[in-house]
């Protein structure tokens, strides 16, 4: 017995069918491609949230390093022979379309001493704020004629940071329980900028 041949309309019924399917699945595709632009734009909104909250935590936590190195300057430069006049903190100047910030001032009679504070004082920190030195005067030149020093303080110090800084002729400060200490010793002779 032969197989019936199918009919035209046999077969617009079938390709009818298959467009149907065809743009059922597209449909669904759709609906589908949009529920995950939706879940990918919520993790964007998401990441941003979290991005924002964590700088915040970060601009604290600095503000708070910044808060223990500040006071403690004052004695620790004074146990050193060094007066202190002036210990500011958040020093921030704009010259010519550059910033430079400097965490902490510590000034006398004819010496400034800039501080840079890291939670986490690394090479890579030291070799940066070496370079702030170098350009200090352009951003303060009301300290142009004084002698300029330089000092990098951390809660953490990673691993050779803090010889690095003292062969550079920067003073290094850490923390040494719940107060500051100058990590030089006594016969260090700081690098004048």
């Amino acid at each position: 017995m032969a197989t019936p041949q199918p009919t035209y309309d046999d077969i617009l019924r079938l390709f009818q069918e298959t467009d149907r399917k065809f743009q059922e699945t597209d449909r669904k595709f759709q609906e589908t491609d949009r529920k995950i632009q939706e879940v990918i734009e919520e993790n964007r909104r998401v990441n941003r949230q979290v991005s924002k909250q964590i700088s915040e935590l970060g601009g604290a936590w600095g503000r708070f390093v910044e808060d223990l190195v500040a006071p403690a300057c004052e004695r620790l430069f004074l146990e050193r022979g060094i007066p202190v006049d002036q210990v500011s903190q958040r020093n921030k100047r704009h010259h010519e379309g550059d910033t430079l910030e400097i965490d902490v001032l510590v000034v006398n009679q004819g010496h400034v001493l800039a501080v840079e504070v890291k939670s986490r004082l690394s090479v890579a920190d030291v070799k940066d704020f070496i370079t702030d030195l170098g350009r200090f005067s352009e951003f303060f030149p009301e300290y142009a004629d004084m002698q300029l020093y330089g000092a990098v303080a951390g809660i953490g110090i990673e691993s050779g940071a803090d010889r690095y800084a003292y062969r550079r002729g920067l003073f290094v400060m850490a923390q040494s329980g719940e107060d500051m200490m100058i990590l030089n010793d006594l016969s260090f002779q700081p690098k004048a900028w």
